[in-house]
C-alpha cells in the first residue's frame, strides 16, 4: 500500500503518472500540482519514471488561484 495524502491506496507498482491519471488529477491541463514522495519533491518530468512502491508516502498539492 502507498499512503497518498494520508490515505492508504493500492497503487504499488504503477508509475506516478499512471496514478495521477487514474485518480483524475489534471496533470497536463489547467490545474497545477506539486508532488512529494518520501519527503522529496518529484519533478513533473520524472512522473513517468517514478514507480510507486509499498510503504511510499506521497503528498499531492493542487494550487488554485483566486481573488
Amino acid at each position: 500500500m502507498v499512503i497518498v495524502n494520508g490515505e492508504s491506496v493500492d497503487t504499488a507498482g504503477k508509475s506516478l503518472a499512471e496514478y495521477l491519471k487514474e485518480s483524475g488529477r489534471n496533470v497536463a491541463g489547467i490545474a497545477r500540482i506539486a508532488v512529494e514522495r518520501n519527503g522529496e519533491i518529484v519533478m513533473k518530468s520524472e512522473y513517468n519514471d517514478v514507480i510507486l512502491a509499498d510503504g511510499d508516502k506521497v503528498e499531492i498539492v493542487t494550487f488554485m488561484g483566486g481573488g
